[in-house]
């Protein structure tokens, strides 16, 4: 059975010559080209005009998808699913709040992995100041 599953955004920059790069809280990033869309939705043709206006996109509330104002929208799928994966040092690295969220554990879970050795600060986690990010390989494993 193929089920359809929503991509949520966890964050989302403007890029000259209207490109979105889009992380995901899978910890995907992707950007997108948003000129295709310009014959499709004539709405959008708007930032050939008001660059200003596409630079103030920001995530819409629970991340399924951008927002410009009340009349601009796009949903998170179409950037997930048309969009290009960038080759970045960050791609599948996520939260260790992300990740218990999507797996179903809690924080301390992760820490005791790593004072268990289960997980290999480096390899698999690393800390940033008081964040812990985690490899996605890691949590599949």
């Amino acid at each position: 059975m193929n089920e359809f599953v929503f991509h949520r955004i966890t964050s989302i920059g403007a890029l000259d010559d209207c490109i979105l790069c889009a992380q995901f809280e899978e910890g995907v990033i992707k950007t997108y080209d948003i000129k295709k869309l310009f014959h499709k939705v004539p709405a959008f043709r708007v930032f050939e005009t008001k660059p200003e206006l596409f630079f103030s996109v920001h995530v819409d509330t629970g991340g399924y998808g951008i927002v410009w104002n009340n009349e601009l929208d796009l949903d998170s799928n179409e950037i997930w699913h048309n969009g290009q994966t960038e080759n970045s040092p960050f791609n599948n690295l996520i939260s260790f709040g992300t990740a218990t969220s999507q797996w179903g554990l809690s924080e301390s879970t992760l820490r005791k992995a790593i004072s268990y050795r289960k997980l290999i600060p480096g390899r698999d986690c690393c800390k940033f100041g008081k964040q812990w990010v985690i490899t996605r390989e890691a949590m599949l494993r």
